[in-house]
């Protein structure tokens, strides 16, 4: 939060602290989502999402990776590395298919989807230089006094720029036309980086695999959600996650 403060980004501002209590007090932005937004019948959706494309530029223009946290430590934005786009992968070959096939059939699944998933992996193109908010959908986007401010940022890692966008595009949360996916997608190639626009195939590419990594994380997620945690409110989102 410090970071996208000093960035001119609305975040929650730290109130109070008694760290060694467990405890933390920080602003509160009041209860209206983006999503709530959306909700209401008279909204041109596409004019709000050119809003938050001008957020998500101005997230991906953070050049700054490391602060000094309120314990007077060093704190680096951390790397998104190969490895954490597997493991989150992964999380759909170990909570989604337990209850889809048979023990016997399991472990041959698994094999061949983490072949698969490293295959897809290596073809990305981009390099991992971008501040990746990695939960940028409408539901963390929050309207206070008619400005923009992003919430739940403790996850963000530096590395590419196709996945926020494809979690704004492909938000399992809210059904939006191809129509409008693409006019966002457009959009945001249209006010972001030159070179972007020249790369434009390997850049489609890229945010192809991740929103097919992202889905199956989120699959996975939600499933987790269920078996561990009796959460079954997060099941209706699956068929649309497909």
């Amino acid at each position: 939060n410090k970071i996208l403060l000093r960035d001119k980004i609305l975040a929650p501002t730290l109130l109070s602290k008694n760290y060694s209590k467990n405890f933390i007090e920080i602003e509160d932005f009041g209860n209206q989502t983006i999503l709530d937004l959306f909700k209401k019948k008279k909204i041109n959706k596409f004019r709000v999402y050119m809003q938050i494309i001008y957020l998500l530029n101005k997230l991906q223009s953070i050049r700054q990776k490391k602060i000094l946290n309120f314990n007077n430590k060093v704190y680096e934005i951390p790397k998104y590395t190969s490895k954490i786009l597997e493991k989150e992968a992964k999380l759909f070959s170990e909570w989604y298919i337990r209850n889809k096939l048979k023990k016997s059939e399991q472990k041959k699944f698994k094999k061949s989807y983490s072949e698969i998933i490293k295959k897809l992996i290596k073809k990305i193109n981009q390099k991992n230089d971008t501040f990746v908010h990695r939960d940028f959908h409408i539901s963390n986007l929050m309207m206070v006094k008619n400005k923009i401010g992003v919430i739940d940022n403790q996850d963000a890692l530096i590395g590419n720029p196709t996945y926020d966008l494809a979690s704004l595009i492909d938000d399992v949360r809210i059904r939006t036309s191809k129509k409008i996916k693409n006019q966002i997608y457009n959009y945001y190639l249209k006010k972001g980086p030159k070179i972007y626009r020249k790369n434009s195939q390997k850049f489609r590419q890229d945010y192809k695999i991740l929103s097919v990594q992202r889905s199956l994380k989120i699959i996975g997620i939600f499933s987790r959600l269920f078996v561990r945690d009796k959460k079954k409110q997060y099941l209706k989102f699956i068929p649309y996650t497909w």
